[in-house]
């Protein structure tokens, strides 16, 4: 095959896992629990006798499942292609590969191929559903095979770029918040284009997510040309990114910079040559996370670039004078305001759960076994370090908030309430970050599950709460569908929680952030304050602490022991 014995084996094995049916059957679940949702929203319980009722209902319905497929696609298959190699790297079973007689394509294409394998089969157990949905009226096979083929091209370019960097950089976190920041920071270059040099076509086909909405409106007259060229364009800026990634394999790896010669003093009185040994702190584990280069050498330019996004964010909060607001909800420098701080903890959360990970996949986790170091000194060690080396992602957030309470936006009182309500969020962002590191002994499923998590109680019950707001009646003929949603997810995130180390505390907190979420976006929608702050604090702190104790109290999984042993 085109793609090699890497892409050969995982299309092989994938099929025998347990797992792999399981996350089909569940893909297609959620879709048909979001299409049940959608119909208590809309009709609830009375009898649809018009047939363009029910054709309009098709319609949105497929507007909602391609409006979550798109991003779960381009979240995903930026994710698992990067996650993938980073692990490769920090097992050092790359350096095997390429000592093997792969040639430099086989081994992109095949870790890449590997990594969309699940992407590229959720998108395949997909199509029977949107075809169903073309049974019900309201939506073209031709707009349904726009959709399906835009998702295809945004997970190769995703996934293209999500491999480069992984290649290219040495450390995951770096690898994580480059893949990251690039998509974030690639769209914002196209609409700022897109805005300097008018609705040029070559600019627009770039973006996806305007394609969509081109591709899902039903009175477009040029829907195929501009899917067409967003569909050549994505694929083509994929296999861009391949080629450059195949020319530059064996030039990136194995590192130039394995070794650092340590500082050396000699005495003047002997002559004798010593090493120069650094001064440790009494807590190794934070001295090594804030006094050395623990996450490489670029951490600075990553940085730099979410500085430099920030900064975008003010100018567009400035210039954002109009009284037009998106989903008819929030103002466009909101919406920037709430996107950075969502980036913010996203960042943190990848940040805490490689800080574990990392250190299982080099060995160096081992190496605690015969220390002294105790769970509290790990864990607080690692907390300490997750806050030093994001503080500017914690403080920039703030900082525009503060900008905003000085200029007489919101009020000082406003500004206390986000600052307790997100210093709480990002404390749940890196413990739970670390919850699954110590969890999850695959590196891949690790940040695949916290990441994730994040993902659902921030995007995906956003999404849902769109779906209340654009449907039609009370909110009691759409209460059977909120707790289907709400209940399915949160016995999905009680599953992540609980995966090896089950607790009450735990399941209680996986039963109630959901609904807590909901009320919480809910109620800032509706310009509530102290109100979402209590619940932020109280809910999300209580769940961390569930999260904390067992970590910092018996530590099994990571060091084979709990503190008691040393006795």
């Amino acid at each position: 095959m085109l793609a090699g014995p890497i892409f050969t084996r995982e299309a092989t094995t994938a099929p025998r896992q347990l797992r792999h049916f399981l996350v089909r059957a569940g893909y297609v679940a959620a879709l048909f629990v979001l299409m049940y949702t959608a119909d208590q929203a809309v009709f609830g319980w009375q009898q649809v006798r018009n047939i363009g009722d029910t054709a309009r209902f098709g319609g949105l319905l497929f507007e909602i499942f391609s409006l979550v497929q798109l991003p779960l696609v381009l979240f995903f298959a930026l994710i698992f292609c990067a996650g993938s190699i980073a692990q490769e790297k920090d097992r050092r079973t790359l350096l095997l590969l390429l000592m093997s007689d792969l040639t430099s394509r086989e081994l992109v294409l095949g870790k890449l191929g590997s990594s969309l394998l699940i992407v590229m089969v959720l998108l395949g157990v997909s199509v029977p559903v949107f075809f169903l949905v073309h049974l019900l009226g309201g939506v073209s096979w031709e707009q349904i095979a726009w959709v399906l083929a835009l998702c295809v091209a945004v997970a190769v370019a995703a996934g293209s770029w999500g491999a480069m960097v992984a290649f290219w950089r040495e450390k995951t976190f770096q690898t994580l918040a480059i893949g990251v920041l690039g998509v974030v920071g690639f769209l914002g270059i196209v609409e700022a284009t897109r805005a300097l040099v008018g609705d040029q076509t070559w600019v627009s086909a770039l973006n996806p997510f305007r394609t969509l909405l081109t591709v899902l409106d039903p009175f477009a007259r040029d829907r195929d040309p501009v899917a067409l060229r967003s569909v050549v364009s994505l694929s083509g800026l994929g296999l861009v990114l391949i080629s450059v990634t195949v020319w530059r394999l064996r030039i990136w790896n194995p590192s130039r910079v394995t070794y650092v010669q340590p500082e050396e003093e000699t005495d003047d009185a002997s002559g004798e040559t010593r090493v120069r040994h650094r001064r440790i702190w009494s807590n190794p584990v934070i001295w090594r996370e804030i006094r050395t280069r623990a996450y490489g050498r670029k951490v600075q330019l990553i940085k730099a670039a979410y500085l430099l996004l920030a900064t975008a964010v003010v100018y567009l909060v400035t210039v954002a004078t109009g009284d037009g607001l998106v989903l008819n909800i929030i103002s466009p420098g909101g919406l920037a305001v709430v996107g950075l701080s969502l980036l913010s903890l996203l960042l943190i959360n990848a940040q805490a759960v490689t800080a574990l990970t990392s250190e299982r996949d080099g060995k160096t986790l081992d190496l605690l076994l015969a220390t002294d170091i105790s769970a509290k000194e790990f864990i607080y060690g690692k907390l300490g370090g997750i806050a030093w080396n994001t503080r500017e992602l914690i403080v920039v957030p703030l900082a525009l908030a503060g900008w905003q309470a000085m200029i007489g936006a919101i009020l000082w009182e406003d500004f206390v309430y986000l600052l307790m309500g997100f210093s709480m969020l990002s404390v749940f962002a890196a413990m739970l970050g670390l919850h699954s590191g110590l969890t999850f002994e695959a590196s891949r499923m690790a940040i695949g599950n916290s990441l994730g998590t994040l993902f659902f109680l921030f995007i995906g019950i956003f999404v849902f709460l769109m779906l209340l707001v654009e449907a039609s009646g009370s909110f009691a003929s759409q209460l059977l569908s909120f707790i289907v949603f709400i209940g399915l997810g949160g016995i999905g995130l009680w599953a992540s929680l609980t995966h090896k180390n089950p607790s009450p505390a735990l399941t209680l907190a996986a039963g109630w952030l959901p609904f807590v979420t909901f009320y919480s976006i809910t109620e800032f929608l509706r310009e509530g304050t102290l109100s979402v702050c209590l619940a932020i604090v109280a809910v999300y702190g209580f769940t961390s602490l569930a999260m904390l104790v067992p970590a910092v109290s018996a530590f099994d999984v990571a060091l084979g022991r709990t503190t008691g042993d040393r006795g």
